[in-house]
């Protein structure tokens, strides 16, 4: 990485409405994610592995299991002067929270003026991907611009799920114009049929950030936002580049997952994004160990598959199972098990996702179902199987049919 002082800001402290009921308790960035993790864990393990030791996690929404997670997880070495450290609203401008992503680093400016840094790298906490910003960092300061976002390839007619970079014809790095959300987007010049997509990771030049944060709070027409309003005043003044993600080499990736990249903000989305994991050739592999995605690490003994009382083995099949998780003479396909989860005989856990200490009793049958931490599937009782039942239960029922029961939950037969 350059010599430049480098300074990470996670943004943390969004509430998730789209992923209720697994919001309903945690900040969306607190989230488990694949078993042992949480979603936090992709954007702090790349910003560690890209070379930055000195990050904040600016906090709000319900951020207790949130806090508690980065300090468990995030110790890095104090004697070399790095940190990750979870930082609340402070309410130092007054008795009020956030009132969006640029208010939230407006409010936390103490923070980046005690570090005095060359340069901010503020990134969102709810994707999963891999990213070695410090090749971005080294294209921005190359740019000489004030701002640079990072960008996605994604095909053209998902162009009005995202904010879209217009990028000029005679400069590929300067962005022309952001459009959120557009429904007429036009394709890239060597690529017609895909468009740009901000990722939400962005880098700027200190002075010049702070600058534009201090003027967006005195605009009462202003959001308040890094997307919206920050990165709009940037392309307005001609001083925003943009990042291609292929051009992002990962140590260890693959030609098949060395682009990915996941906005889990639907329950669909996060469901689907556990889906990408379990394939013998992942699209997303977390085995890669030359760019590890850091987690919590659980005091736990290993995953154990045992006969029942019958002498049944049961069947595992294109799954992940987490450490401490008991299996009895069960059948487990195409699923995700968290930490100390208890599937017993005779029972059937099919495309799911079990967060921890899940209880699938003899018998029961989950399908196409999310359960959150704690819940209990009685003995013979089923769930995602029938779709009006689960919803007379009370359970969150997705268009496409997912279920999620939410923490604590009972599943009756």
């Amino acid at each position: 990485m350059s010599q430049a002082k480098v300074f990470g800001i996670v943004l943390a402290g969004g509430e998730g409405k789209r992923l209720m009921p697994l919001t309903a308790d945690r900040a969306k960035p607190a989230v488990p994610f694949a078993g042992q993790y949480r979603l936090i864990d992709f954007a702090l393990s790349n910003l560690v592995n890209s070379g930055l030791h000195k990050i904040v996690v600016l906090t709000q929404y319900k951020s207790h299991s949130l806090d508690r997670h980065v300090s468990h997880t995030w110790r890095l070495p104090a004697m070399l002067n790095s940190y990750v450290a979870s930082v609340p609203a402070q309410q130092r401008l007054g008795k009020r929270w956030f009132s969006g992503s640029a208010d939230a680093i407006r409010q936390s400016l103490n923070l980046i003026n005690d570090e005095s840094p060359d340069i901010v790298v503020v990134v969102g906490a709810d994707h999963v991907y891999r990213m070695d910003f410090s090749q971005m960092i080294e294209a921005h300061i190359a740019s000489g611009r004030s701002a640079t976002v990072a960008a996605i390839r994604q095909p053209i007619s998902l162009s009005d799920q995202f904010g879209v970079i217009d990028v000029d014809p005679d400069d590929r790095t300067l962005i022309r114009e952001f459009l959120e959300k557009p429904d007429d987007a036009q394709g890239l010049p060597d690529s017609p049929g895909e468009i740009l997509a901000s990722m939400g990771n962005y880098v700027f030049t200190a002075d010049k950030l702070v600058e534009a944060v201090i003027r967006d709070s005195t605009l009462e027409d202003s959001k308040h936002d890094m997307g919206g309003d920050i990165i709009p005043s940037f392309v307005a003044q001609g001083d925003c580049g943009v990042y291609d993600l292929k051009d992002n080499v990962v140590p260890g990736s693959t030609d098949r997952d060395r682009d990915y990249w996941r906005d889990v903000g639907t329950i669909d989305s996060f469901y689907d994004a556990h889906m990408d994991l379990i394939s013998t050739l992942p699209i997303f592999n977390l085995y890669n160990e030359k760019w590890p995605i850091f987690a919590q690490q659980l005091n736990s003994p290993p995953a154990k598959f045992v006969r029942d009382s019958r002498g049944s083995t049961g069947t595992m099949i294109d799954s992940i199972i987490s450490l401490g998780s008991v299996i009895s003479g069960a059948h487990i396909e195409r699923s995700v098990l968290g930490p100390w989860d208890n599937v017993e005989s005779g029972a059937a856990v099919v495309d799911s996702i079990l967060f921890d200490r899940v209880n699938v009793q003899a018998g029961a049958v989950v399908r196409r179902a999310i359960l959150d931490k704690n819940v209990i599937v009685k003995e013979g009782a089923s769930v995602g199987v029938d779709r009006e039942h689960d919803l007379r239960r009370g359970f969150t029922v997705t268009d496409s049919g997912l279920t999620v029961v939410e923490k604590f939950g009972i599943v009756e037969p």
